[in-house]
C-alpha cells in the first residue's frame, strides 16, 4: 500500500472520529440534577447576603456550582412556552433567588406561594439593582426531596 493511501486513510479515520465526537456533543442533553450532589446547601437569606455583601467573592464561590437553596416561595411563574420559574424570597422583600426549573419537573403547578421548599440548581449569575432588588439566578433547577 502506498504512502499516499495510508495518509488518506489516517485523515479519514481522524475526520470520522472528530465528526462522531462533534455529533455526540451537539446532541448531548444536560445532566439531570436530581441525582447530583450539591456543592453547597444554604438558606435563601444567607445566599442573598453573601452576594449583596461581596459580589466578587460570592461569584468565585458559587458561580457555575450546584447549590441547594432552602426558602419560602414568593412566586411561581409560568411563561408562554409552559416553562416554570420559582422565586424564593428572603427577609429583604426586594431581593430574591430566581430558579428556572428543569423541564423534567412535573409537580411544579402544585406549589403555592408561602410554601417552604429546597431547590437545587446551577448558579449562573447575580443581578444587582438597588431600586428593584437583587436577583440570584439558578438554572436547570429541580425540587430536592428531603
Amino acid at each position: 500500500m502506498g504512502i499516499k493511501k495510508k495518509i488518506f486513510i489516517g485523515f479519514a479515520i481522524i475526520a470520522m472520529t472528530a465528526g462522531l465526537y462533534g455529533y455526540q456533543e451537539y446532541t448531548r442533553k444536560n445532566e439531570n440534577l436530581s441525582h447530583v450532589k450539591a456543592n453547597f446547601q444554604i438558606q435563601v437569606n444567607a445566599l442573598i447576603k453573601e452576594f449583596e455583601e461581596n459580589e466578587k467573592k460570592a461569584n468565585e464561590k458559587f458561580l457555575d456550582k450546584i447549590i441547594a437553596v432552602s426558602g419560602t416561595i414568593r412566586d411561581v411563574i409560568k411563561d408562554d412556552k409552559g416553562y416554570y420559574s420559582i422565586v424564593l424570597g428572603g427577609d429583604n422583600k426586594m431581593s430574591s433567588v430566581r430558579c428556572s426549573m428543569d423541564s423534567i419537573q412535573d409537580d411544579i403547578a402544585l406549589l403555592k406561594q408561602g410554601n417552604i421548599i429546597r431547590i437545587k440548581g446551577v448558579c449562573t449569575g447575580f443581578n444587582a439593582d438597588e431600586l428593584l432588588g437583587s436577583d440570584i439566578i439558578l438554572n436547570r433547577c429541580v425540587i430536592q426531596k428531603k
